[in-house]
């Protein structure tokens, strides 16, 4: 019997010729990611400091200020200095703040790689997976062992295979795939299973659209969500111009063991949203229009990247939003932000109305930058549209497309992009 992509992958990091689906196994990290929000802050609230008082391989810790920046308060601001202290007095050469969200520059800066393993305290971790790499989440008190040793337990997942084929239709886009997927097999449906994304329309997508996809495997419940890393992938890589080992671009042998696959056709996807107040709560955009929007927010590190920005700019460019809905956008790192300034692309989406903000998760995840009032509406290109996530728990959050985004910027309610193009 053949071996999937995360079985190969944890072989590997297990030193072992094999495993299987269900094995428990101890594994080397390559890459510890730690935020602002639940990195060295929270050890010390556990009374953990005495002994977190050395990491096991200072090279291969990353720690990434991106919630709480800019910071909003004094609170904020203290969380912020005390990440950053942690970090120098523990010679982590790879700190990095006001860069932006945590997941992006990892893969910015070659710390996520094909066949790797990589651990953050942050659920979105599972975005490196794109890079054809093992990335998942994992709480606090796990990272601090991770941290002591360079070492953890992982159960093998099962893999659930998604196949993906036929060409997205204009105005239809790597977002609307991932909200059906999620649709699909619910908000559980892949607890603790890998879900590997494949086919050629996969293969076609460009690393910005794959990036979104994995991104959300998290919100099936996956333990984490992967990719073949393949000429796209070098291509992402060499423009950042970072090395990579190809012997560890692993791909899943054709008789391997799926506990499921399911076969979508991309060709009759439509534009989708997820309805408040859950992701797997989605319908076509054609059933949610006329809902009154207050706020449109195209960023995060699900849908702030160069290619995003793009796609609004082609709904935006020549028009003005709507008078009674304010559009925010917060490209997805400092490296987009300044490429899409460049390029006219912010200046672009500026005279139509758009507000520019650092590159930050705090709008995503209600910390500053816009938060919603009671009885507001929101949709955002981001990952989440749980009760409070941005603000009041009265406020409702409507997650699309940046296309989505931006034409109901300019509508003042959600709206159907494929009407502006």
């Amino acid at each position: 019997m053949g071996k999937t992509m995360s079985e190969k992958i944890l072989a590997r990091a297990a030193r072992k010729s094999q495993v299987s689906a269900g094995d428990i196994v101890w594994v080397d990290i390559d890459r510890a990611m730690m935020d602002d929000i639940l990195g060295p802050r929270i050890k010390i609230a556990e009374g953990m400091s005495e002994i977190c008082d050395r990491v096991w391989d200072p090279e291969k810790v990353v720690v990434i200020a991106d919630h709480y920046t800019p910071p909003a308060n004094e609170n904020q601001a203290e969380i912020v200095k005390f990440t950053r202290d942690w970090a120098k007095a523990h010679h982590i050469r790879q700190y990095f703040e006001f860069e932006g969200p945590c997941h992006q520059i990892m893969a910015e800066t070659g710390n996520v790689l094909p066949g790797m393993v990589v651990l953050g305290t942050d659920s979105h971790t599972c975005m490196g997976g794109a890079m054809g790499a093992l990335a998942s989440g994992v709480g606090s008190t796990e990272m601090l062992g991770i941290l002591l040793t360079g070492q953890t337990w992982l159960r093998v997942p099962e893999t659930i295979r998604i196949r993906w084929t036929g060409v997205l239709k204009d105005g239809v886009t790597a977002k609307d795939m991932s909200l059906y997927t999620i649709g699909t097999i619910g908000h559980g449906g892949a607890t603790y299973k890998a879900v590997e994304y494949t086919g050629e329309t996969i293969a076609g997508l460009s690393m910005d659209e794959r990036m979104c996809i994995t991104n959300m495997a998290v919100e099936m419940g996956a333990k984490a969500g992967l990719m073949e890393a393949d000429q796209a992938t070098l291509g992402f890589l060499q423009e950042h111009h970072i090395n990579a080992d190809e012997s560890r671009f692993y791909k899943s042998d054709p008789d391997a063991d799926f506990c499921r696959t399911l076969d979508f056709d991309a060709a009759s996807l439509e534009p989708l949203v997820a309805c408040p107040h859950a992701v797997d709560n989605v319908h076509p955009v054609v059933e949610c229009t006329g809902e009154p929007i207050h706020q449109a927010y195209l960023g995060s590190c699900t849908g702030g990247r160069y290619s995003d920005l793009v796609m609004a700019l082609r709904i935006l460019k020549g028009r003005t939003i709507h008078k009674g809905t304010r559009l925010l956008v917060s490209p997805a790192s400092r490296e987009i932000w300044k490429r899409a300034d460049q390029e006219g692309i912010l200046n672009g989406l500026a005279q139509a109305g758009a507000v520019i903000l650092a590159p930050t998760c705090g709008v995503c995840v209600g910390l500053h930058s816009g938060l919603l009032a009671a009885k507001e509406s929101c949709i955002s290109s981001s990952n989440r549209n749980f009760m409070g996530r941005m603000g009041s728990s009265q406020a409702n959050i409507f997650l699309g497309s940046p296309m989505t985004v931006a034409a109901s910027a300019l509508a003042g309610h959600i709206a159907d992009p494929r009407e502006y193009i």
